[in-house]
């Protein structure tokens, strides 16, 4: 296909039911399709609109979920449509073809950390010494390629995560923080290097993209057309970049208008 269409899925294309963000009257409200099951709880949704929309875009395009999860939190989720040939986990560290991680992919994205940044142990022990017991709730390992906190973002102390950004940078290290979640990810890990390859692979010369964090930035310039919702991080900061599109729409609705825009681009290519 002549199209890549690599977004981001939380508080992206799904959501989880804090931010749906249904500010209507009940009886106005979308109907919702369950996405992700976690521990026998509904965990993730979509409009019932977005996905047939997504349904549409899978034999438009090629769909590439990228995504800050892990391979087994990714798994989880059940997207309507054909299930994608290629996504993106991890925020890069992992590409998956056919649901199995790439192992040649593995070892680059190994030998770049190992070479461009600081140890993740010290960055943990690091996590460690100086989170407050007061406002963190979980500390945890993704893939062993980075970490993140669960927080409670009403205790979390503003220069404690300024704090953090500053001494990680020094060590080649970038902070995100997302909702409750505060991550802390080495620079060289990225979901555009991992949308580059899957590009070389694929060879589409149209690529479209959307996300709503600061881990999304670096996507949103690496492709050629992108979109991001009017919540989350970049909105937030007023993030902006060429042919990236601002959308006034929040929440699950956000959801539904990203994946109208992708499926129009994709057929005006078509």
């Amino acid at each position: 296909m002549s199209v890549l269409v690599a977004s981001d899925l939380d508080r992206t294309l799904i959501y989880s039911p804090s931010a749906l963000a249904l500010t209507m009257p009940d009886a106005r409200a979308p109907r919702l399709l369950c996405v992700e099951v976690h521990e026998a709880r509904p965990l993730s949704f979509m409009t019932e609109t977005a996905a047939q929309l997504l349904s549409d875009l899978g034999d438009a395009a090629v769909f590439v979920p990228t995504t800050t999860r892990t391979r087994k939190q990714y798994l989880r989720i059940n997207l309507p449509g054909s299930t994608p040939k290629f996504a993106i986990c991890a925020n890069g560290g992992h590409i998956l073809v056919d649901g199995v991680s790439d192992g040649d992919w593995q070892a680059e994205v190994t030998s770049r950390l190992a070479a461009e940044c600081a140890p993740h142990e010290e960055i943990q022990a690091h996590l460690a010494e100086t989170a407050d017991p007061v406002w963190l709730r979980k500390q945890r390992v993704a893939e062993d390629l980075f970490s993140y906190l669960v927080v409670e973002r009403e205790l979390l102390p503003e220069e404690w995560v300024k704090e953090l950004s500053a001494w990680a940078e020094e060590l080649g290290w970038g902070v995100s923080l997302q909702g409750r979640k505060i991550y802390v990810v080495p620079k060289p890990l990225t979901k555009s290097a991992a949308v580059h390859e899957v590009l070389r692979r694929t060879g589409a010369p149209l690529s479209l993209g959307a996300g709503d964090s600061l881990l999304d930035a670096d996507l949103l310039t690496a492709v050629d057309r992108a979109w991001r919702p009017g919540h989350g991080e970049l909105a937030d900061t007023g993030w902006t970049a060429p042919d990236v599109t601002a959308l006034p729409e929040r929440g699950v609705l956000a959801g539904e208008r990203i994946l109208r825009e992708f499926l129009k681009a994709a057929r005006s290519r078509g």
